[in-house]
């Protein structure tokens, strides 16, 4: 059966970030992930998760300002050493968190670099990247995002691209988050892809398209995907990041035969 987390980023807006994890405990999650635990104290988060007897899933290495519009720097050719920065700070967080995964988010295209040398850098920082957090025992994951709607100029679009990468790096500890909600507008074809790859997937998230609303409310067949998942053995956690039409536990009549 699939496992499920709340991502604490777009659900329980309703509550201060810090009352998410009680808020997500008492509707039946066992698992979370957010973008970022970088503002908090991480015996602070750890605590947390200990009352709530949650699992800490997933979070992201450090991508920059987001405040200001930044969605990663591990494409950005000036900014390695803030990169390799981040790459201590994400594994200090993960370590006290008991968090296994950690994604890399490419960042925004910047302007006048040449596209051989964005491929160059982010292959390069996730050379310098995947060791580290193997020997932390932490797994490294790359994320395409949709340039269409929500992140226009995201350097890693498609599942192709991301698994050229991959094969470049030559790690045995890169892997490909796979989201479906993207990926459904990227390129579609989400069941054969996932089959295809799921030695390489540990990891997924959801949301329904049009809106990006929990699953039940546009076009993709969730029913299917599920079933369909569960049979051919995935047993990574499907991130819901998704933003609720409403209230988030009103929204969650989706997922709660699998809580």
């Amino acid at each position: 059966m699939p496992r499920f987390c709340a991502n604490l980023t777009l659900l329980y807006n309703e509550h201060d970030f810090l009352e998410r994890f009680g808020a997500a405990a008492r509707a039946g999650f066992k698992g979370v992930e957010y973008l970022f635990p970088y503002e908090y104290d991480k015996h602070q988060l750890a605590e947390l998760l200990n009352r709530h007897q949650l699992k800490q899933v997933l979070h992201n290495l450090p991508a920059g300002n987001w405040a200001k519009g930044e969605r990663g720097i591990a494409c950005h050719p000036d900014r390695i050493h803030e990169f390799q920065a981040g790459v201590e700070q994400a594994i200090g967080y993960a370590t006290a968190l008991d968090c296994k995964q950690v994604n890399c988010l490419a960042g925004l295209i910047p302007e006048r670099v040449a596209a051989e040398k964005l491929r160059e850098t982010f292959v390069a920082n996730l050379k310098f990247a995947a060791p580290r957090f193997k020997a932390a025992g932490i797994r490294l994951l790359i994320e395409p995002i949709n340039s269409i709607r929500d992140m226009p100029g995201f350097y890693l679009n498609h599942s192709r691209q991301a698994l050229d990468i991959i094969r470049d790096v030559g790690s045995d500890n890169l892997f490909l988050q796979y989201d479906i909600y993207h990926m459904q507008i990227m390129e579609g074809d989400l069941a054969s892809t996932i089959e295809k790859n799921l030695a390489l997937i540990p990891h997924m998230q959801l949301a329904d398209n049009p809106g990006r609303h929990e699953p039940g409310t546009g076009e993709i067949n969730y029913a299917f995907l599920f079933d369909f998942i569960d049979r051919i053995g995935y047993t990574g956690w499907i991130g819901c990041e998704y933003k609720p039409l409403a209230d988030t536990d009103a929204g969650l009549h989706w997922v709660r035969p699998f809580l």
